[in-house]
């Protein structure tokens, strides 16, 4: 996405010495609450937020600071799994977090989210329809949309054959040592699921075990398995191509002239990632608070300014630049070569997690 030339009126205000103009702005998206109001069964007026990396305007959470009174401890995980091993053996201390479609589905089916006072959320009601009451969570009960998008091959075109059509590229020898490829196994697994002709939600044993065999023969030709750590490679022209998030792709292409974005012929996937709060937060009243704030308008505009993603609020959609909306790959009109993530049984997520493994011995 194109940076939005205003970003955020009350962030501006804030960052050049106006606060009570910034409080003001924010105050009349809805918040009647008082700074200091929510304290936890601790004491202390906190909210623990762990999110993914590279995926939010920090500014923001200076600014509700500033609002509410109320202190924001931000840590970032770079994958749905390594955010599921911590809620999962309880350990979290976390009040807000934000997984992606499939993983809210395990969550929620292992019961390791609260339902959400929505009273405590009104902007909630500015979430487009189709964004709402989402397969994973068809009842809406336990989530928050906060941004979607898809995904493709970010490559060099200054450094490729030709234009990057297919999944193919990342399994081509011509590129060997300057292939990129993702570093959680849903994602790299899928990517060989799809270029095979198979859907990302199998559960059959056969295709799955064709898909590992096919990156035990990528393996070689792969520089590095990725995360976040692609923005620098892809950037700094390290690599020639590898497979990411549509929003970060669109960060990086800003950053690199010469990178483009391909949605490969044989179909992609196209993901949601929601707010959710956890069981074990110690402060649900200012989690609610915190992801009302996220979902105002001026705070939405400044987060999808400054992540490149796409944005499920009709407010800031509509208050998008024309390129913008029409760019293709933001908001892409035809939404039939994608397939999202489902939840998968519990022998299916047992032998992703052998194949991964055995990859890596």
């Amino acid at each position: 996405m194109k940076k939005i030339a205003i970003i955020v009126a009350a962030l501006c205000l804030l960052l050049a010495g106006c606060q009570d103009g910034a409080i003001r702005r924010l105050s009349n998206e809805g918040y009647d609450f008082k700074p200091g109001s929510v304290r936890n069964d601790t004491g202390s007026a906190s909210v623990n937020v762990y999110n993914w990396g590279e995926y939010m305007n920090e500014d923001l959470n200076r600014a509700f600071e500033l609002v509410t009174g109320i202190k924001v401890n931000y840590t970032t995980y770079q994958t749905n799994e390594m955010l599921y091993s911590i809620l999962a053996t309880g350990g979290s201390s976390y009040d807000v977090v934000v997984p992606s479609d499939y993983m809210i589905g395990r969550l929620i089916g292992e019961d390791l989210l609260l339902p959400l006072d929505f009273a405590n959320i009104p902007n909630f009601a500015d979430v487009d329809p189709a964004h709402k009451n989402p397969d994973y969570d068809p009842q809406n009960i336990y989530t928050v949309p906060y941004m979607w998008g898809t995904v493709g091959i970010v490559y060099d075109t200054t450094r490729v054959s030709a234009p990057i059509d297919s999944w193919g590229a990342l399994f081509d020898p011509q590129y060997a040592g300057q292939i990129l490829m993702f570093d959680n196994s849903r994602d790299a697994l899928g990517i060989a699921l799809k270029y095979l002709g198979c859907s990302y939600n199998t559960t059959d044993e056969a295709e799955l075990r064709a898909a590992y065999d096919l990156l035990v023969t990528q393996k070689p030709l792969v520089q590095a398995y990725v995360m976040d750590q692609i923005f620098e490679k892809m950037e700094g022209g390290e690599a020639i191509l590898g497979p990411y998030y549509a929003g970060d792709a669109i960060m990086m292409m800003e950053s690199n002239g010469d990178l483009a974005f391909a949605v490969p012929k044989e179909g992609s996937n196209i993901f949601a990632d929601a707010f959710c709060v956890p069981k074990g937060s110690a402060n649900k009243a200012a989690a609610e608070m915190y992801i009302n704030f996220m979902c105002g308008a001026d705070a939405g505009m400044a987060n999808v300014s400054a992540v490149g993603y796409s944005t499920p609020l009709l407010s800031v959609y509509e208050a998008l630049d024309e390129d913008v909306q029409n760019d293709g790959v933001s908001y892409p009109r035809d939404l039939t070569p994608f397939e999202p993530f489902a939840n998968l049984p519990r022998a299916t997520l047992d032998l992703y997690a052998r194949l991964w493994t055995d990859l890596f011995r």
